[in-house]
């Protein structure tokens, strides 16, 4: 329902001091200093550097199958990073982006997906709590206290709202078999519409596009305004300036099947085959939205 997400080591001997080493020998070089328990200031700046370059090195991936296979690597790696300095917001915030990337979007146990996604939205809170933990302390609370606890947060608080609140729709997602847990999506879904209050393009509109989906579960028979849906896709698309292909494949699967539009379904879908997918940030969903608009193309839904 929302949004769908390696390294063999050999330890060189190094001499040079841990500052001055940049690129490919960062990566090394943390791995050495970490087993032997001496983290600096200096190794604490490389390590958000590097948590950001894996979350790169995933998303501009072009082969799904290599994420799939070395993706548990990486998190890992951020999982003992974690561990070394567990108040580290930037690291906290990127294990909650693969986390919930990797459940989504590359496993498909139920299970697992279940445990993935309860450590995103473990890691994504922590993260937030630092700075907002009011949003936190109200987060099992009435939904009406939870909202104004959201209202408190402003541009600063961007990064961590999104993360809370798309760690916790996948949660969702994965116990969509648990009342409970849906009866949550409406703290979600408040969370996203005050981020784009704030900034309707967060995220090159990736918070619209979770609200898109968000919005369009419901057909209009039964009560649903899916054409809030629809603006919120078209949001998203603009956003994005139509180079986020999961935002159109979304759009074809939730809005256009909900409301039984075959003509708006697969131009969609056609276009997202026909694209180019290679988009900084965005190769991987893009391949992924490729390989999955041929299946729905397939398919004899309409």
């Amino acid at each position: 329902m929302y949004g769908r997400f390696t390294t063999n080591l050999t330890l060189q001997r190094m001499t040079t001091p841990v500052c001055r080493i940049s690129g490919r020998r960062v990566f090394l070089l943390i791995l050495f200093v970490i087993s032997l328990s001496i983290l600096s200031g200096c190794v604490s700046m490389a390590t958000d550097r590097l948590a950001a370059n894996l979350s790169n090195a995933m998303l501009n991936q072009t082969d799904p199958e290599i994420v799939r296979s070395g993706a548990p690597a990486y998190l890992l790696l951020l999982d003992s990073l974690i561990e070394e300095d567990p108040d580290d917001q930037s690291l906290l915030y990127a294990g909650a982006r693969l986390y919930s990337a990797y459940a989504g979007g590359l496993v498909t146990d139920p299970n697992r997906q279940k445990i993935l996604t309860r450590k995103a939205l473990e890691y994504a809170g922590r993260g937030l709590c630092q700075t907002r933990p009011g949003i936190c302390e109200k987060a099992t609370g009435p939904y009406a206290q939870f909202k104004q606890g959201i209202h408190e947060a402003g541009n600063g608080d961007l990064q961590g709202l999104y993360l809370y609140a798309t760690s916790w729709a996948a949660w969702i997602q994965a116990h969509s078999d648990d009342w409970n847990a849906i009866a949550d999506l409406a703290k979600a879904q408040a969370m996203l519409e005050h981020i784009i209050s704030i900034e309707p393009g967060y995220e090159r509109g990736r918070a619209q596009l979770y609200l898109g989906v968000i919005k369009s579960q419901i057909p209009p028979a039964l009560g649903g305004r899916p054409e809030v849906g629809r603006h919120h896709f078209e949001q998203a698309l603009d956003y994005s300036a139509g180079d986020d292909l999961i935002v159109k494949l979304e759009f074809a699967r939730h809005y256009a099947r909900l409301v039984f539009d075959k003509t708006l379904h697969d131009r969609l879908l056609n276009e997202i085959i026909e694209a180019d997918p290679i988009k900084p940030g965005l190769t991987l969903s893009n391949v992924m939205a490729q390989q999955q608009a041929r299946q729905l193309l397939e398919d004899d839904y309409f």
